[in-house]
Parts: structure tokens; sequence; C-alpha cells
């Protein structure tokens, strides 16, 4: 049995999936015998660069929130209904021991099951200005890891933990000392 089960959430953009396979090496290294596994957006890049580094990725139907009146505002709720069930069953399968967001549709539904399950989230923030999933996490988010100064003026300060961003040329460093 594994010592550390470890959802990672989040994609869309290779700003937030590299990051997520970043923390994910990084994890490994520390616990090799960790088990992990990534929730992604069906259809998005994270669903073939996720398995090309190693990892297992489950799909969620979820999309972004339209900021215009279209056909895609109207199908929303529907999507994040259905992904919040699949996030439920995926939660409770892998029984993870900590869920890690790093933004991206998929990180909502996930991180927000898993939270009302008892698990604890952490959030991952990359950018100076934080997309809405996370700032909408945050309230609830055990920890959030961030890569800029002062961003206690969208999280609570009592919770950022000043990480810089997460890459991959960090963790063979980590790795050397």
């Amino acid at each position: 049995m594994p010592d550390l089960r470890v959802i990672v959430s989040g994609g869309g953009t290779g700003g937030h999936i590299f990051p997520a396979i970043a923390i994910a090496d990084a994890i490994k290294a520390k616990h090799p015998e960790a088990e992990i596994l990534f929730v992604g957006a069906n259809g998005k890049m994270e669903m073939e660069k996720v398995p090309a580094a190693g990892y297992q990725i489950k799909g969620l139907n979820i999309v972004g929130l339209s900021r215009k009146l279209s056909l895609k505002l109207f199908a929303f709720p529907f999507k994040l209904m259905a992904s919040m069930k699949a996030a439920k069953k995926i939660v409770k399968d892998f029984n993870p021991d900590v869920a890690v967001g790093v933004g991206g549709y998929a990180s909502g539904p996930l991180l927000k099951v898993a939270g009302k399950q008892g698990v604890a989230t952490v959030l991952q923030e990359q950018n100076s200005y934080p997309g809405l999933t996370n700032k909408l996490l945050a309230k609830k988010a055990k920890k959030i890891c961030v890569a800029y100064d002062n961003m206690d003026r969208f999280f609570p300060a009592e919770k950022i933990v000043l990480t810089g961003n997460p890459v991959r040329e960090q963790v063979v460093e980590i790795e050397g000392k």
C-alpha cells in the first residue's frame, strides 16, 4: 500500500499542466511509493501531456464558465453537475490523503468534492493574478502555494506559502542537494 495518495487536478494550458507534473515529480522523489492520480478536463492538453509524463489521468466533462451569452453558458450547469458526480466517484474510489489544485476548470469540482469528503486540499497558484477557480476554492483550502509576493490581496494571508513556480528544473536542483 502506498505511503501517500495524492490527486493533482487542473489543467487546460501548459501553464497549469507543467507545474502540476513538476509537483507530482517532486512528490515521487520524496515518496517513491506515493500513488498519484491526475484529474483533468476531457479534450484538453492535460489528457495527452500527463500520460506522456508517466502518470494516470481521469477526465471530467467540464468546461469553463462562458462570460458571454451563448449556448455554452446554458450547458455549463449540466456539465458542472455531471463533473461533480464524477469527481465524487473518483475521490471515493481513490481515497486520497491530499488533493492539489493547480487551476483550470477540472480542479473546481474535484477540490470542492474532496474538501467535502474531508480530504485536505492545497492550491497552487502560479500566476500573479489568480484565476477564478482558485479564487473560489481558496476559502476552504488548507494551504495556498503561490509564486509571487503580495498574494494576500486575493487569498487569506494565514494560508499562503510562498513556494515560487514549480518547474522541472527546480525539482532536479532539489534532488542534487
